[in-house]
């Protein structure tokens, strides 16, 4: 291929990776007055969805088994990326154990089929806390399987280097308003697995999450 072309190809993709890692953030303007009494946050499942080329001939069963898998792996990332933050002593509030939440949930008869259903003030209600982290996810790979991050402009150009889109939301429990959002495009720059893409997007976001401490 000559070399200019090929030049102009690579900063091509690099001007449309960067539309695609385009990020969304939302904060409320009333989060500091909303927030400043929240001692506590449970990271909920997240709402997966998978669109794969079904290749595999697999079952909607099958497909439904992969979904939840993937909306429980983005919890257990996300508790993973806080804990290790919060080791540094970086966020004012706790954040549930995970597997307290999931448990707590199911004895209350609470699934990530039915979590819809409930309001993010019954959900705090039965989780005795005071905020909860939600957010929904739609793949086309399984990322909790593993990645590869090597580029490919044929992937490139076909779209296949998109791999979905994941969407962060964080609630207040007492009146159920949405106090932060993060949205974000999900490639082959993101991250091999789900702990990766997760640890990349919180790192990049353009405004710190809004328990840090340095937003105090």
């Amino acid at each position: 291929m000559n070399k200019k072309i090929l030049l102009l190809l690579i900063a091509f993709s690099g001007i449309m990776t960067g539309f695609a890692q385009k990020k969304n953030i939302y904060e409320s303007s009333s989060f500091d007055e909303l927030s400043k009494d929240h001692k506590t946050v449970a990271i909920l499942p997240f709402k997966s969805r998978l669109e794969l080329d079904n290749s595999d001939h697999l079952s909607k069963e099958e497909i439904h088994e992969m979904e939840i898998i993937e909306a429980y792996e983005v919890q257990n990332a996300l508790e993973h990326y806080f804990l290790k933050r919060d080791n540094r002593r970086s966020y004012r509030v706790n954040f549930q154990n995970v597997k307290n939440t999931n448990a707590i949930l199911a004895k209350a008869g609470i699934t990530p089929e039915n979590l819809d259903i409930h309001t993010v003030h019954e959900l705090c209600k039965i989780l005795n806390v005071d905020a909860l982290i939600t957010g929904d996810i739609s793949l086309n790979t399984l990322i909790s399987q593993g990645v590869t991050d090597s580029f490919s402009f044929v992937d490139f150009f076909t779209g296949k280097s998109d791999y979905g889109r994941i969407a962060i939301k964080l609630s207040d429990g007492a009146t159920g308003k949405l106090l932060w959002k993060y949205e974000k495009e999900i490639n082959k720059k993101s991250g091999k697995n789900t702990n990766a893409i997760i640890e990349s997007m919180m790192r990049q976001s353009t405004r710190k999450f809004p328990y840090s401490r340095n937003n105090d």
